[in-house]
Parts: C-alpha cells; structure tokens; sequence
C-alpha cells in the first residue's frame, strides 16, 4: 500500500511539471516582453517574470487550462509588477528619509577628522571596524568584543594593537606632509 500511495503521489506531480513547463514554454515569452515594456530596468522585468511564474506554480490548479491560461498569467504578471513598482517606490522613500535623517543626525567631518579618516582608509578591516566601534560608536571594549564575536581580552589586545597602528600610519601622514610644506615654502620665496 505505501508503494502504491507513493506512485500515485509521482504521477500527479509528474503531471503538474509537464503541465507547468508547458504553460511557461508557451507564455514565457509574452510575459517577458509584456515586464519588459513597463519595467525600468531589464532585471526588473526578469523578476517579473519569475514571481508571475512562481505564483503560476503556487496556483497551478487555478491557471485556466486553454488560450484563457495566457490572459491569467497576463493578469499576474500586472498585479506582480504593480507590487514590484510599489516595493520600488517604498524603497526609494525609506531611502530619502533615512538619507534626510543621516544628514540631521550626522555633523559634517571637521577638516581635522579627514587625516584620521584617511588612516582608517588604509587599515586591515578588522582594526578599523575595531577602532570604529570603540571610537565613534563609542562601545567599550567588551561591548564591541560581543559584536564582533571575540573575547573581551582578545578585543582588548586587538585594540591595542590597532591604536598603535594607527599612531604610526598618523605619523607617516604627518612626515609625509611636511617635506610638500617645505617645498611649497621654498618655491614661494
């Protein structure tokens, strides 16, 4: 009886894919330039494409089975680019707002900021992101250890570490502008 119940399961699903594959072979192409054609971005159209199909799979038993299947998947396919238009909208706004917000929230870098910003450029990111959290998150450091994922004494040796690193490349930074300042001064004179 189980092997029996088992084989009765395959043909249906067997049935179902060839009917799918049938539909998405004789459709796939309409829809397609249908997506194309209202979409902004070709990729967009490809993501239309596929969820209208997906829905199409989901429902199988609901997708009409003669020339009304077409119109179905068009209707799909309208209401899934609706949705994927509306996405982009809701997306675009979150952005600008969140965008107007870090403008509020967030001062301008202090031209003094932009030789230690530049140092951090220039580091491995494990130091930076360590510096970073400590410094301008103002985490301490056992609380950036646990964002991270290490121990608080290995965030500790690491940020020790780290701050000597950056010492040295802020005094590279320092050399390496004054031999311009003097050169500068010599040609003014």
């Amino acid at each position: 009886m189980g092997r029996n119940a088992t084989a009765e399961e395959a043909l249906p699903r067997e049935l179902a894919e060839a009917r799918f594959s049938r539909l998405y072979r004789d459709h796939e192409r309409e829809i397609l330039r249908y997506a194309l054609r209202r979409s902004a971005e070709p990729q967009d159209a490809a993501d239309v494409v596929a969820e209208t199909f997906l829905v199409a799979w989901r429902r199988l038993g609901e997708v009409p089975v003669d020339e009304e299947a077409r119109l179905w998947l068009y209707a799909t396919a309208r209401r899934v680019l609706a949705n994927h238009q509306r996405g982009v909208k809701r997306r675009t706004r979150l952005a600008e707002r969140l965008r107007d917000e870090l403008r509020r929230q967030l001062p301008l870098q202090p031209a003094s900021d932009r030789p230690v910003l530049d140092a951090l450029a220039g580091m491995a990111e494990a130091d930076r992101e360590l510096l970073m959290l400590v410094g301008m998150e103002e985490l301490s450091p056992s609380e950036a250890a646990r964002v991270l994922g290490i121990s608080t004494m290995a965030a500790r040796t690491r940020l020790h570490r780290a701050r000597r690193r950056l010492r040295a490349r802020l005094a590279e930074g320092d050399s390496e502008e004054k031999p311009e300042a003097e050169i500068e001064m010599g040609e003014a004179r």
